[in-house]
Parts: structure tokens; C-alpha cells; sequence
């Protein structure tokens, strides 16, 4: 069973083995240094505290599997609101990051969001069908961020 919860700062040494490895994080963001994921999951808190919402540290049981959810990118703003999953390489392949876009969608309709993007590269399959199945469509590419732009309109 999944438990989300607010990110802490003593999450960041899990979240680091696999956010901050090259290879499980080659088709997205890969954070240099333990520092700059601290900084990340801060820069992420005070928006949530702004906004009142914010991506979840992801639990299998006690143990940190994963990183993601709804936010408005404290770093790359102006695509409102969006979700995004980072999950640690065991935890992959098994239904995780649908579970986690599910809730985030729920959140966002909840919170009377109209509409929420997504991004993925485009080689990474999995992550596609993961929002298609989710029901998010594909607008278009993104080059500067080498990237897929996905949205989902607020169901009627």
C-alpha cells in the first residue's frame, strides 16, 4: 500500500539515491548534489504554503520509494498546474506513478484546477502511457525543454 505525505528535509538522502543517480534519472531531471535536492524540496514547501498544494514523498510501507504529485513549478513557472513522478527503480513498472497521477488529478479537480499539464520525454514509453491511460492528451513538443506536453481538461 502507498502512503503520500508532505516532504520533509530528512527525506532528501533516500530521495538522493535515485534523483540523483545519471542513469535511473537519464529522461528527466537529475539533481547534482545532495544540496540541490534540499533545495529543491524546499523551494517545493514554500510553494505548496503559497499555494496549498504540493508534491508527496511516496512510502511502500516505511520505506521511500518515490517523489511526485501537483504543483505549480517553483522552477520552470508558467505552465500552472502540473503533476510529475520520480520513482525509484524497484518501485517502477508496478502501477505507482498512475496511483500517484490518480490522486494528484483527484487533488486538482477537488481544488477546482480547470486544467493540468504533465510533461514527459519522448522516449520515455512508459511515462507516456502512464498519462494516456490517465487521460491526459498530448499537445505538443517542447524544445527547449526536450519534452512532451500533455494536458487534461477538468472532467464536466
Amino acid at each position: 500500500m502507498l502512503t503520500f505525505r508532505r516532504p520533509l528535509l530528512s527525506d532528501a538522502e533516500p530521495l538522493f539515491a535515485f534523483m540523483g543517480d545519471p542513469a535511473v534519472m537519464r529522461l528527466t531531471h537529475c539533481h547534482a548534489s545532495l544540496r540541490d535536492l534540499r533545495r529543491y524540496l524546499a523551494a517545493h514547501a514554500c510553494q505548496a504554503r503559497h499555494i496549498g498544494f504540493g508534491p508527496w514523498t511516496v512510502l511502500e510501507g516505511q520505506k521511500i520509494i518515490g517523489f511526485g504529485g501537483l504543483y505549480d513549478d517553483p522552477f520552470d513557472p508558467g505552465y500552472g498546474v502540473e503533476v510529475a513522478y520520480f520513482l525509484a527503480p524497484a518501485a517502477q513498472g508496478k502501477g505507482y506513478a498512475g496511483q500517484l497521477v490518480a490522486r494528484a488529478l483527484a487533488t486538482a479537480w477537488a481544488g477546482g484546477a480547470p486544467l493540468v499539464s504533465a510533461f514527459a520525454h519522448p522516449d520515455n514509453a512508459a511515462s507516456c502511457r502512464v498519462l494516456t491511460r490517465a487521460g491526459f492528451h498530448q499537445e505538443r513538443y517542447v524544445p527547449d525543454m526536450e519534452r512532451l506536453l500533455y494536458r487534461h481538461g477538468r472532467p464536466a
